[in-house]
């Protein structure tokens, strides 16, 4: 018992420490430091340890891949070429521009991943915010964080979390899915709109956009940095339908696009690989290993009774209570490790669609309520410090309150009505 509460107390200060960042040290060095206790007081085998860390294999070969894809665009231009493209169709209204940059990040992280909207979007619409000279950048950028979580369970391929929950059990049929989810993911897709429009209203009415733009050209660099990603959302998609895990197919695209790139350019990869936050990597892989060691003491048996207990006295207080109290917990130690307990819960378990479909929506929605909620948000957070600016916890919680609860609740309050 004494070991067990050594575990849960180590997990405990290691989410602490992601989330509270203590001598601005990246959120990597205290996921790995957490696991390297679990090692030290022997808490967890290096066997052990191991396994956990292989447990997110794919999702490390998905991150690099659009990581790769994400870098080279910016180098080469893409972006500043597609923030020109906004900022016309915006004609110079910060409204315009706010609604027009939310639907670009529906479709972009429905199609190609959260993940995607983070590395792949945040520097666009901070490019966009450059060219047009508006006074406040936050309002356009929050909507990268918001809707990389909001719109992440329109298919199974829109968030990694989504593949890691179904690991080890069967994935839902493509109809099926649409089925369980489409609704729900309308309805927080536009919960979240109103809700995040609402709180920055004022900075939007106090907004003015330049009107002397002027669309730079696009080289032939950055037209195939835009087919790379282009062609890895239809190789996504295609490898989501015949059950394929996505961690190799965006490694493959990512790497052959940069390496057909560079070389056309002549360019070396040291600059491209300088610029990825490769500390995700390890961030991802220390808190795998401590979702590891709280699953031997037991937690995956007693979660997975009490589920079951639940939801044989009443499915709807099963989808509410799961839905909301996964959303929070996912913001104590990422939705990633999260979503892995989580999805052991469920099978172990053997509850119904509408009670995994409430699991699963707390796991991609609820990280909408602090910075380190999901992989997406830090991977945010990255791009933003790249851009030297700066979001607290303590301000991202406050939106985020306002912004997840309201969305979460009519989420799976859909579930039960349908």
């Amino acid at each position: 018992m004494t070991e067990h509460a050594m575990t849960w107390g180590i997990a405990g200060l290691t989410a602490m420490a992601v989330v509270v960042r203590p001598f601005r040290w990246p959120e990597a060095i205290w996921a790995v430091f957490g696991a390297l206790l679990l090692l030290a007081f022997r808490l967890l085998g290096p066997h052990d340890a191991l396994a956990g860390v292989a447990k997110g294999g794919d999702v490390y070969l998905f991150l690099i891949g659009m990581m790769l894809l994400s870098e080279l665009a910016r180098r080469e231009g893409l972006f500043d070429w597609i923030a020109a493209i906004a900022i016309a169709y915006a004609q110079r209204s910060p409204r315009r521009l706010f609604v027009l940059v939310y639907l670009v990040g529906v479709v972009v992280t429905v199609f190609l991943s959260n993940d995607a909207t983070a590395v792949v979007l945040t520097p666009a619409v901070y490019a966009a915010c450059r060219t047009a000279r508006v006074k406040d950048p936050m309002p356009y950028l929050l909507i990268c964080a918001f809707i990389a979580n909001a719109a992440s369970f329109v298919l199974p391929i829109s968030n990694p979390a989504n593949l890691v929950i179904f690991a080890g059990g069967d994935m839902p049929p493509l109809s099926r899915w649409l089925s369980t989810f489409m609704l729900p993911s309308i309805i927080s897709i536009v919960a979240t709109f109103l809700c995040l429009y609402w709180t920055q209203r004022r900075a939007l009415a106090e907004d003015t956009l330049a009107a002397d733009t002027q669309r730079p050209p696009l080289s032939r660099s950055a037209r195939l940095a835009g087919w790379g990603i282009l062609l890895t959302a239809i190789v996504l998609i295609a490898a989501s339908a015949v059950h394929v895990d996505l961690g190799v197919p965006t490694f493959v695209a990512g790497t052959i696009t940069t390496a057909i790139v560079l070389m056309l350019t002549r360019q070396s990869p040291a600059e491209t690989m300088k610029g990825i936050s490769w500390s995700v990597l390890p961030l991802v892989a220390g808190l795998f290993v401590i979702v590891e060691s709280l699953d031997h003491t037991g937690l995956t048996n007693i979660l997975s009774d009490q589920l079951a207990a639940l939801a044989l006295f009443s499915q709807s207080q099963a989808i509410g209570t799961a839905g909301l109290l996964v959303g929070v917990i996912c913001n104590l130690v990422n939705n990633l490790p999260a979503g892995l307990l989580a999805g052991s819960v469920v099978q172990a378990a053997g509850v119904s669609d509408k009670i995994a479909g409430a699991v699963l929506i707390g796991v991609d929605l609820g990280p909408n309520l602090s910075v380190t909620g999901s992989l997406a948000t830090i991977l945010w957070l990255s791009a933003l410090r790249r851009e030297g600016l700066h979001i607290g916890a303590w301000t991202f919680l406050k939106l985020g309150t306002v912004v997840m609860f309201p969305a979460l609740i009519l989420s799976l309050g859909s579930l039960l009505l349908f």
